[in-house]
């Protein structure tokens, strides 16, 4: 959704009549009752994005929906919005652990934003919402499931956890969202998946986001999808585009200090850097703080309180820096990162994408700066191909190192010969949750 210039005007409070002085709505937010155009204008937004106006219409007509879109295109919108808009109508109470809607993501991250989106956006309205995961405790959770609630935004395995000790049963769910499918897949999450399938009734509403379309998670769409509308947006739009981007070529030893040169830059004001182990974003972070860079870190051996400390620490200015990993990353949405620096590159070109994605929000500009040892040149001739042009080399950095720029060494997984996708799925039962 595009916003006005005074986004950063926090929405009041009141719930009083949500017809009051609200703008006309633009596009698809014109078939939205009331209280939820009251909440978009409320939010700052006043123009539907392309897959905004692309789903809402074809959701609240009650159809099955596949869509293909990146991260930073207002998908949760897309589907939050009508969610809400077709649950309102119905005032009877949701029986104790038995929700309406169940909206499922492969993440914590992801499951607390797309929850605190149901909130802002169902302000207005009566509906109740909780979101549940694990590593944390899970009285209240449960507590929240006893009391009733409309929406349940969950991750497999807590969600798994809590349905087998009874506290949570999926009979009344008649809107099911499956989001960012394909890195469900990647995680391991699949066989979840058709295990909470089989517990919710086969007359419902099916919402399929997925960013790529790989054989397993087409196949598992066939299976849950009806007659399903397919709404489909490219990698370049709309994200790519706003982004610039650059790649250094720098000998690995070098990779520390041009890093650190790169974010005392005074336009580097907010960056989001990726590694791919947990082990390398915990030792960088260590010289960035010797550095005099302020940052914290955010990956999966982090406890889920250190994560959220975290990412409110550099939504707030606290930290200039969020060193972090892909899972862990994954559905961050801060809105004024300038710059998303790749310190290692993805094994997997698709991966750029999303890591890109997260800055450029809201239709701002953004800079997205990789960082391309000798050993990494094989992944970044797969990003290329991906893009279906080459990302802009900066061969006039001090740092510049001519063997990786002409290096045609092999690819081979960080940490070894063993690829990221495979140990992934190795170390999933420790990590699902």
């Amino acid at each position: 959704m595009k916003q006005t210039p005074n986004r950063g005007v926090r929405p009041r409070t009141d719930r009083s009549s949500p017809t009051s002085a609200a703008p006309k709505a633009k596009g698809a937010f014109g078939a939205l009752i009331p209280e939820l155009q009251r909440a978009v204008t409320a939010a700052g937004y006043t123009t539907p994005t392309p897959i905004q106006e692309q789903c809402i219409p074809h959701l609240l007509q009650g159809r099955d929906l596949m869509g293909s879109a990146q991260t930073g295109t207002g998908k949760t919108a897309a589907f939050a919005l009508p969610l809400l808009q077709l649950l309102a109508p119905n005032k009877r109470r949701p029986a104790r652990g038995a929700p309406r809607a169940l909206i499922l993501t492969p993440t914590r991250e992801l499951a607390a934003q797309v929850e605190e989106s149901i909130k802002t956006y169902g302000r207005f309205l009566r509906l109740s919402q909780t979101v549940i995961y694990g590593g944390v405790k899970q009285g209240s959770q449960v507590q929240a499931l006893n009391r009733g609630v409309d929406i349940v935004v969950a991750t497999p395995g807590r969600l798994l956890d809590l349905m087998t000790q009874g506290h949570i049963r999926l009979s009344d769910v008649g809107i099911f969202v499956l989001d960012e499918v394909d890195r469900m897949l990647d995680m391991g999450f699949i066989p979840d998946i058709k295990r909470l399938l089989a517990e919710i009734p086969d007359k419902r509403q099916n919402l399929f986001f997925s960013a790529t379309m790989p054989p397993a998670v087409a196949k598992l769409a066939e299976t849950m999808l009806h007659n399903p509308v397919r709404v489909a947006l490219s990698h370049e739009e709309p994200t790519v585009e706003c982004i610039k981007q650059n790649v250094v070529f720098v000998g690995k030893h070098d990779k520390n200090s041009l890093l650190v040169e790169l974010l005392r830059e005074p336009e580097t004001s907010k960056a989001l850097v990726f590694t791919q182990m947990k082990h390398v974003a915990n030792r960088l972070l260590g010289k960035l703080n010797d550095a005099g860079i302020h940052g914290a870190a955010i990956h999966g051996n982090k406890s889920q309180a250190a994560r959220n400390r975290a990412l409110e620490g550099f939504k707030r200015g606290k930290y200039q820096v969020l060193v972090a990993t892909d899972v862990a990353a994954r559905g961050l949405d801060v809105d004024d990162i300038s710059h998303v620096i790749n310190y290692d590159l993805p094994t997997e070109a698709e991966t750029y994408v999303h890591r890109i994605g997260r800055t450029a929000r809201a239709g701002a500009e953004g800079n997205a700066i990789s960082l391309c040892t000798a050993e990494d040149r094989a992944y970044l001739r797969d990003i290329e191909h991906l893009l279906g042009k080459p990302v802009p080399p900066d061969l006039d950095n001090p740092y510049h190192c001519e063997e990786a720029l002409h290096s045609t060494l092999p690819k081979k997984g960080y940490g070894g010969k063993q690829s990221q996708r495979s140990r992934g799925r190795r170390s999933r039962a420790g990590s699902r949750r």
